[in-house]
């Protein structure tokens, strides 16, 4: 008897089957990977039953058998200040990033071209195993959480969510991508760190209203506003600081510590070696009143201090100040109060800290919820999403809004900026709006695809541009180019443009080289808010000039065709004012601009009347009124 597996249609033969999907949290500091089991999210554990795994990879000497070969996690932790130079620590903050949108001389490593600051490739650095950039060092870690997972579960994982921070650029969430393929894994999605704490808290504690995330990790924060119910997590806006974390706070223990034993410079070693002290005193002060730093460099010189809890809030009371401006800035973005939350999330190691809790109770006066682990909550919020997205099934439908952080539009003449998606809009989401041509017979467009909150394209940032041909030859604005802006889930972005008579098409899928630095990603922001009355008063100067120069163009083409039809006298008024309209074109006076435009437009009626009537007169020529259809 042969056994016969039969299935629906449009089903799988074997539905019974869990499919083996994880939730990856890629961390500054740490990185862990969940999954969902019997319906529960849990974090799974490595063979000596460790939940985190150190974001750490040493290339090691090659040993004549195999080349290449990597320590990733605690075994490159515990070697990190012996071998400075080929241990990768804190990749993330390099994810995306060209070389002039970081300190290097902070950084312990050797960098490729360190004197190239204007170029475009990614942060590169020597190492023993050659020249690797921050998503080769992604991958090995997302490669040694995927065979921790895949042991575990025993089978092969259809695909991982990977979590990724909310203010992360398209140039930062290609690069995890791109990450994750070197590992070999299947992305499903990548979930905005802040909400994937949103899922955690909301389907474990049943959780409704609107909540506020604080996601301070190693090198990373981000806060996210979020209105939850009924299984849908929609975020209302996002803000943060993509060069922010717990790595800040042991900088500052580190710069405190060269002050004090006045012990600098120090070379690559021992930077390291004291940045090591200086977060291990910071996770000691969590706790306990006093730290105590001891250690000898390599010259012989002995460091021996007490840090204590007063001492190290002093020193980093600017960076936790840091972390409420971004979170006020969300507030606004959101159209709500402090009065409006309902409860605040904490989200990462960094908020471990006892300053850090204390400035966010005081600032929502609220005690905030700290009842799930903060390292583990982003992971097992991700694995709820993969378990989802998968296809296994689930106890509760899930469904989830995230937003793009800033606004997405193309260039339009006069140097404008025409916003086409803006910022805190929904995703995935796909906007079009339709365009027209400047000139007579323009058969091409180029098309600027631009980001930012800013009127004016020298003010904001170009992403890519591409350009439509074989535009049928017609009048100006005649042409109808309709600009489709396409982001999805992950808040990756392509564009397309059409001409909708001919249905000639061009589109791009925007990859920018590494990204916006993190200060020109906040600065966006903050000069949209403080130039927006200078901004209106520019978008109303271009406008202004780009529909003089329309008229001009238009009555200089009239004057070439039927000047024949104007006295001696008529035509030379028309090309006085006409000249004395193209002078004041030059200027920077809108309003000006504006009443000299309505005012040729009075002057030229007349002239427009008389090619009226010779239009019609010509139209007509030769008929009579019996042969005409009324």
């Amino acid at each position: 008897m042969a056994l016969l597996q039969i299935s629906e249609p449009g089903q799988s033969t074997a539905p019974h089957q869990h499919k083996l999907a994880v939730g990856i949290d890629l961390g500054t500091t740490n990185s862990l990977v969940a999954t969902v089991r019997s319906g529960q999210a849990t974090v799974l554990l490595d063979e000596d039953g460790h939940a985190l795994l150190p974001s750490v990879v040493r290339y090691l000497p090659d040993d004549g058998i195999a080349s290449n070969q990597v320590d990733v996690g605690y075994a490159a932790q515990a070697a990190q200040s012996l071998d400075p130079q080929n241990t990768i620590v804190s990749a993330k903050r390099f994810m995306g990033r060209g070389l002039k949108d970081i300190d290097i001389s902070q950084q312990p490593y050797q960098f490729l071209n360190s004197d190239a600051a204007e170029s475009k490739q990614l942060v590169q650095i020597h190492t023993r195993a050659g020249v690797k950039n921050a998503v080769d060092v992604s991958a090995e870690i997302l490669k040694s959480l995927k065979k921790r997972a895949e042991q575990s579960l025993g089978g092969e994982l259809v695909g991982a969510v990977i979590t990724v921070p909310a203010y992360f650029d398209d140039a930062q969430r290609q690069a995890t991508k791109d990450a994750a393929q070197l590992a070999g894994l299947n992305v499903l999605r990548l979930l905005n760190e802040p909400t994937a704490a949103a899922v955690a808290y909301g389907l474990d504690n049943g959780s409704e209203g609107t909540y506020v995330i604080y996601d301070l990790g190693g090198g990373t924060f981000d806060v996210s506003i979020l209105k939850l119910a009924k299984g849908v997590f929609e975020v209302l806006s996002t803000n943060g600081d993509s060069a922010l974390g717990g790595d800040d706070f042991d900088r500052r223990i580190f710069c405190w510590i060269l002050e004090q034993s006045k012990c600098a410079p120090v070379n690559a070693k021992d930077t390291r070696l004291l940045l090591t002290k200086a977060r291990e005193a910071k996770e000691w002060l969590t706790d306990h009143t006093n730290a105590q730093i001891t250690c000898k460099l390599s010259n012989g010189e002995l460091i021996d201090l007490t840090l204590s809890t007063k001492q190290f809030n002093e020193l980093t009371q600017t960076l936790v100040q840091k972390t409420l401006t971004p979170t006020k800035k969300a507030l606004r973005d959101a159209a709500l109060s402090i009065d409006d939350i309902k409860g605040v999330v904490m989200v990462g190691g960094a908020t471990r800290m006892p300053q850090i809790r204390l400035a966010v109770a005081d600032f929502f006066k609220q005690t905030p919820l700290t009842n799930l682990d903060p390292d583990k909550v982003v992971a097992l919020g991700a694995a709820i999403q993969a378990n989802t997205l998968a296809g296994n099934r689930s106890e509760q439908d899930l469904l989830l809004l995230d937003v793009i952080p800033l606004s997405l539009g193309l260039e339009t003449m006069g140097g404008l900026v025409e916003k086409v998606i803006p910022r805190n809009s929904t995703l995935p989401i796909a906007r079009a709006q339709e365009f027209t041509t400047f000139k007579d017979g323009q058969t091409a467009m180029s098309i600027h695809v631009l980001q930012g909150e800013r009127e004016l394209v020298t003010d904001c940032r170009s992403l890519a541009k591409f350009e439509l041909r074989g535009i049928p030859p017609m009048v100006a604005g005649a042409a109808r180019i309709r600009v489709t802006f396409t982001v999805d889930a992950d808040g990756l972005l392509s564009v397309s443009a059409r001409e909708i008579t001919s249905n000639v098409e061009a589109n791009i899928i925007v990859k920018p080289s590494y990204g916006l630095s993190d200060e020109q990603m906040l600065e966006m922001l903050k000069s949209s808010f403080g130039a927006a009355e200078s901004d209106k008063n520019a978008r109303m100067l271009n406008e202004a000039k780009v529909d003089a120069q329309s008229l001009t163009q238009a009555i200089r083409a009239a004057l070439q065709q039927d000047a024949h039809l104007l006295s001696g006298a008529e035509a030379e008024s028309i090309h006085t004012q006409l000249a004395a309209f193209e002078q004041l074109i030059l200027g920077d006076d809108a309003h000006a601009i504006h009443q000299a435009t309505e005012a040729l437009n009075t002057a030229t009626e007349n002239f427009a009347a008389k090619r009226m009537d010779a239009s019609v007169s010509r139209a007509l020529a030769g008929k009579s009124l019996e042969n005409l259809n009324l």
